[in-house]
């Protein structure tokens, strides 16, 4: 069970978290800075450096929340599913779940603000970037693991994984320079591309 000292540190990270994001999607990434997030929570600029390396850090808190839970849906995914379908229904179940595993931090309105934000900030992009790659390795190990493979002498499970990684890219990309920025659009556009896949790789694209 929680104690309080727990709890209250939980909810401190949780405001700098809300007022970070805030403050990011309404002025801007590079315009804000640690005082002012601190200040918007009545905290010393020292107690956020307890919780944050830096401004990066708060700006990815929640999205590091939704990719922990994509890896553990990948993880409990039966082991019957081919790799990329579990790849597949661990996203889409994401997305469906991402409500509670989001609004628990901050209002998912927030959320989908800073994930668009994150596509036209080239320091935020560049960062996602890198962030992204780790995951990657991640979820290449534990397919390897799934299929009982080498993942340093199979290629397959990182081959996957950057096929899944680059529909994923081109999802964000489409999604955050539509006109649609719900919740149901970036989900309905991530089970269209990875419909597409399969199609798109082996398919005569110049077939009538």
């Amino acid at each position: 069970m929680e104690t309080l000292r727990e709890r209250k540190k939980r909810r401190t990270r949780e405001a700098l978290v809300r007022a970070a994001l805030e403050l990011f999607t309404t002025q801007g990434y590079e315009r804000t800075t640690v005082d002012e997030i601190a200040e918007a929570v009545d905290v010393s600029q020292r107690t956020f450096f307890r919780y944050f390396a830096g401004k990066e850090d708060a700006a990815f808190a929640v999205q590091e929340m939704t990719e922990a839970h994509f890896v553990a849906a990948v993880r409990a995914r039966p082991p019957h599913e081919p790799p990329m379908e579990a790849l597949r229904q661990a996203v889409l179940e994401g997305w469906d779940d991402i409500r509670e595993t989001v609004e628990s931090v901050v209002p998912v309105e927030l959320y989908l603000r800073m994930y668009r934000m994150i596509e036209s900030t080239p320091a935020l992009l560049a960062a996602h970037l890198r962030r992204s790659a780790a995951t990657e390795q991640t979820i290449a190990g534990l397919l390897a693991e799934r299929e009982g493979v080498d993942v340093d002498a199979d290629p397959r499970p990182r081959l996957a994984v950057a096929v899944f990684a680059g529909v994923i890219r081109v999802t964000e990309r489409q999604w955050s320079t539509g006109d649609d920025f719900s919740l149901a659009a970036i989900r309905g556009l991530t089970a269209a591309y990875l419909d597409q896949v399969g199609p798109a790789l082996t398919g005569n694209w110049r077939a009538a």
